[in-house]
């Protein structure tokens, strides 16, 4: 088996990065209560840039996956921003209770 530049225990500090700033992003935002639009924005940039710096920066092409993985979820984080901004959700939860309530 050919090997691609990288161990196994860096791959997987390779996969936890990324997500360890999405949920450091969406904790913070939780505490500010920003507008969930920019959240998810936010978000994607993140992924992209992170995707960006495996592309260039991992040797013979060791995350290269990984960056394609991560700019796919950029473009999904994208399209919740777009959803977010044209119907922003404000009380789901209380959407869903008066549904099934059991009173109607």
């Amino acid at each position: 088996m050919t090997h691609n530049g990288i161990e196994i225990d860096q791959f997987v500090l390779l996969t936890i990065y990324p997500a360890l700033a999405i949920f450091i992003i969406a904790f913070i935002w939780k505490k500010i209560t920003l507008k969930k639009s920019f959240q998810y924005l936010i978000q994607a940039i993140t992924c992209i840039v992170f995707a960006i710096l495996y592309y260039l920066f991992i040797p013979n092409g060791g995350a290269q996956g990984l960056a394609i993985v991560l700019f796919l979820f950029s473009f999904v984080l994208l399209l919740m921003a777009r959803k977010q901004k044209i119907e922003p959700e404000e009380n789901n939860e209380t959407k869903d209770f008066k549904k099934f309530s059991l009173r109607d």
